[in-house]
């Protein structure tokens, strides 16, 4: 995944009254000529058994369908129409992993998915949160439905390699251009890790039955059939991943004769009966349950990690031993400020995945307010202006000094999507939310009971409750609850708003200049921030507004000399918490107990927030991860502990 991704190149083609997309890169139709979705429907729905699989999914139960190529998104719609129509009604949760190195630019997507008036209204749904071609993965949730996407942008040789097992994949489409025009997807490569991201009873379907592709999954174990293909196809794959036959080597020659029978009955079995015989079917069943689940820390790490969790349908409760957002998360706004990486790191860049999914987060809640970010270019200025070449057209604008609202001497980089959000009003709608829970409690200690249930005590000893995991997000406090919890340094930061309606800035723009300014509201200007390492005082200090005021001036002299004097601001001060390397801490501390952390997020809390809190999710949860395994481990906070190497045994030579 290393280099820009390239949006797919189309012809058309008008078979019958319908359009028909192809591939100028591969020579080949997107969906068949005869009937797409029958053949979507015969090949890769019934080809895996899901209208009878999902049916039967129990309370809680999570079930993942894997793609090898999303194109259309034909696959994905005619799934997504399925599960609409036999999902059973309880919380059980359908998820799909697609990869995809050409997407369809948004226009042609919605050309070709114009073809199928009966997906229309699923059709709109995944055009609007339909993501932008940079490499990596796009995680699209829709809640209300129980279902969501992670689309992976790039090569499949690089993608697959890449995504974390966190839960394994139930049913995969095995799709794609023709082997005969795409070699490269029926590869060993792809089908190893195909395999390794699915388990037993895991089933496959595909239109193709090229030997390549029998040969990769006969060559691990997997079952396969030939039935009947779609229209003028004689035959399609059917396969599953059966439980190997336990073989009793003290038998009598007729006692093996009848084993040998029943393994071959086996290998004809239907696919449900194999999927019943999993190896992790008592997980699954275990797993069938709401969870109860206690976060300490109120901050936008808590109230994110209780959303997100809450949006599955488990029982959150949030302690506090303030109100909610006492601490660095409760300034007045926050804004989306990445920096972005080059477009050749964007697959596993932290703050540029975690940008985009932020942006498809917080339109969901009143708090969100879109704006524009222009990054003044004060260090290296073709480097950071060179970017608005590399992203896609539109999303990032090189300006010169003279194109900015405000004069400078700098020039810019415009940011055009990117937005701001107000925490107490998303406090609010969060913790309105009927399952989360908010309780004032100082949390001192967490104890494991004999069912591996937890409890938790507050300051005074008392008992709180049990739950099934709990999560500290209370920043520098979060190490309290573990044994060997990473080094997070304390960083005093003060924000400033001053009264500037007669200078008032578009309220659409903001400016990143090391520090930032931007309309709080009509009246006033918010601006900040100072950054004093090691420090956790939190008085609001006039020599800190100076300080804001001296980073303003630095690079809109004129404009800042027209605000009021600093004795005249308004301010807050916090402290933020920052780990070592600069990644939030993410994950378990300890292996054995179910106890998590989500700390140490610095000045970009309401940036990383979203998308982390989706992974703890996943780690929890045991559902798929939106994140790069590589990534994953640098946000562990098990990166800093010491790996004990084996010592060596002395040796002393012989006399």
């Amino acid at each position: 995944m290393s280099q820009a991704i390239q949006t797919a190149d189309l012809d058309w083609q008008c078979v019958d009254g319908i359009e028909v997309p192809i591939s100028k890169q591969f020579g080949d139709v997107y969906f068949s000529k005869d009937n797409g979705l029958l053949e979507t429907r015969h090949v890769f729905l019934n080809g895996n058994d899901l209208e009878t699989r999902l049916t039967a999914l129990n309370d809680f139960e999570y079930f993942s369908v894997g793609e090898t190529g999303f194109g259309t998104g034909l696959n994905i719609l005619a799934l997504w129409q399925l599960w609409q129509q036999v999902r059973p009604n309880n919380n059980s949760h359908l998820h799909a992993i697609s990869v995809e190195k050409f997407p369809l630019s948004k226009d042609d997507l919605i050309r070709a998915l114009n073809v199928w008036a009966e997906l229309k209204p699923l059709a709109d749904q995944l055009i609007e949160q339909y993501p932008l071609a940079i490499a990596g993965c796009h995680r699209l949730s829709f809640p209300k439905e129980r279902f969501s996407i992670d689309l992976w942008l790039g090569d499949a040789h690089d993608v697959f390699p890449i995504i974390p097992k966190t839960a394994p994949v139930n049913a995969w489409f095995l799709d794609g251009f023709a082997p005969s025009c795409n070699p490269d997807m029926w590869e060993e490569n792809v089908l190893n890790n195909i395999v390794r991201l699915s388990d037993l009873g895991t089933t496959f379907a595909s239109f193709s039955v090229a030997g390549v592709l029998k040969r990769g999954l006969k060559q691990h174990g997997i079952s396969i059939s030939r039935p009947r293909g779609f229209g003028h196809k004689r035959e399609m794959l059917k396969a599953v991943w059966n439980v190997p036959e336990v073989v009793n080597l003290n038998v009598d020659e007729n006692s093996a004769l009848e084993s040998e029978n029943a393994q071959n009955d086996h290998q004809h079995t239907d696919l449900e009966t194999a999927q019943k015989k999993t190896l992790n079917n008592t997980d699954i069943q275990n797993n069938s349950k709401q969870r109860q689940i206690a976060i300490i820390g109120a901050g936008i790490a808590g109230l994110s990690c209780a959303w997100a969790l809450a949006q599955r349908g488990h029982k959150v409760t949030i302690y506090d031993q303030s109100a909610p957002l006492s601490g660095a998360s409760g300034n007045p706004l926050a804004l989306l400020n990445p920096k972005l990486s080059p477009i050749e790191q964007s697959s596993e860049h932290l703050m540029t995945l975690a940008w985009q999914h932020a942006l498809n987060h917080y339109q969901n809640f009143k708090a969100f307010r879109p704006i524009s970010v222009n990054q003044l270019a004060q260090k290296n200025p073709e480097e950071l202006l060179a970017l608005a070449e590399q992203y896609p057209q539109g999303l990032l604008k090189a300006q010169t000094e003279n194109e900015l609202d405000i004069q400078s001497t700098f020039s810019s980089l415009q940011l055009t999507q990117a937005g701001s959000i107000y925490p107490h009003q998303l406090k609010d709608q969060i913790l309105d939310n009927e399952l989360i829970e908010f309780q004032h409690a100082e949390i001192e200690k967490i104890e494991q009971l004999e069912n591996n249930q937890l409890r938790i005590f507050n300051h005074q000893q008392d008992a709180l409750g049990s739950f099934d995991h709990v999560i500290a997000c209370c920043a520098k406090e979060s190490k309290k609850f573990f044994a060997n919890f990473p080094i997070l340094k304390p960083i005093r930061g003060q924000v400033s708003w001053v009264n500037n309606q007669d200078h008032a800035l578009d309220q659409q723009h903001a400016y990143s200049y090391g520090g930032y300014c931007m309309q709080l509201d009509k009246q006033q200007l918010i601006l900040g921030a100072s950054f004093y390492p090691n420090r956790d005082d939190t008085e609001v200090l006039v020599e800190d507004h100076v300080h804001n005021y001296d980073l303003i001036h630095s690079v809109f002299p004129q404009y800042a000399e027209n605000l009021v004097n600093v004795n005249e601001w308004q301010g807050r001060a916090s402290v933020r918490a920052q780990s070592l390397d600069y990644f939030p801490l993410l994950g378990k501390v300890e292996e054995e107990r179910e106890i998590y952390t989500f700390s140490g997020l610095g000045s970009k809390g309401f940036l990383f927030a979203p998308l982390c809190s989706e992974v703890l999710a996943s780690l929890v949860l045991g559902e798929a991860c939106p994140i790069p395994n590589d990534l994953l481990q640098k946000l562990s906070p098990k990166r800093f502990q010491k790996k004990v190497k084996p010592k060596k045994p002395y040796f002393k030579p012989s006399e």
